[in-house]
């Protein structure tokens, strides 16, 4: 029998938002592969082996993860939110790319899944409604100088912005450096949404002025939306404002 990869997306949290495609590759393979919190969101089930590793070991897990599949076996490389949105996919590919040949021979299928800046958007009405971009804030693959200058080129062009990898222990100062940046090159009200586990039973959302956005207010658990110079609050007697960036934009 001739092993498979699947690189399956489960969204950002709760069973609901996996789709029938990513259940699916769950249920067919025997083997699983993925970060420990990421592997947890999986039911167990009888006979199906459960590989877990710690995060920054992304590399190792998937060259793991293919020579298990080129033994033969079907096996499941797990990601949260989509595979291909700063997550596992890429990781792949890479060490396809510089693994043995027998690895290219590999049926490798990528199964898309919500990602985090989809489900914050959602949870506030249409804030990615016209033209946007995703940057990582993490400086652990590329300099902090790479992003500042992303962030003021996204922020010139009028591109909305998510935001992943805000902050963490080890990068404490990056998100407020970035909020710095912004305020250099954007009004202080553009809407901020900070989305804080969205799609689990923890979920927490805020939105406010870039002016009192501040790094505290998020963790490596939460996906961040600046919106352009465009967005817009629509207050609502009795229910949350919608924040929404209009499908059409004026000359900059």
């Amino acid at each position: 029998m001739s092993g498979k990869l699947y690189v399956v997306g489960l969204g950002p949290g709760e069973a609901r938002f996996l789709t029938p495609e990513a259940g699916a590759a769950l249920e067919a393979a025997e083997a699983l592969y993925g970060y420990v919190p990421y592997l947890a969101r999986v039911p167990e089930r009888a006979g199906q082996q459960r590989f877990a590793s710690d995060n920054r070991e992304e590399l190792a897990r998937a060259g793991a993860a293919l020579a298990h599949a080129a033994g033969g076996a079907r096996v499941a490389m797990v990601s949260g939110g989509d595979p291909g949105v700063f997550a596992m996919a890429a990781a792949v590919i890479e060490a396809i790319e510089a693994g043995p040949a027998e690895w290219r021979a590999l049926e490798v299928e990528i199964v898309p899944g919500i990602t985090a800046m989809l489900a914050v958007a959602a949870r506030t009405g249409a804030p990615l409604g016209h033209d946007f971009c995703a940057i990582s804030l993490s400086d652990n693959l590329k300099p902090f100088e790479v992003v500042e200058r992303r962030l003021r080129l996204a922020a010139q062009a009028g591109f909305a912005m998510a935001f992943y990898n805000p902050v963490s222990k080890a990068r404490p100062w990056q998100l407020d450096r970035a909020f710095e940046v912004l305020r250099e090159e954007l009004p202080g009200g553009v809407p901020v949404i900070f989305g804080r586990a969205v799609g689990r039973a923890d979920e927490r959302l805020r939105v406010l002025a870039l002016t009192h956005a501040r790094g505290h207010m998020a963790d490596m658990a939460t996906c961040i939306i600046v919106g352009s110079v465009e967005t817009r609050l629509v207050e609502r007697p009795g229910l949350p404002s919608l924040v929404y960036t209009p499908r059409s934009a004026g000359p900059r």
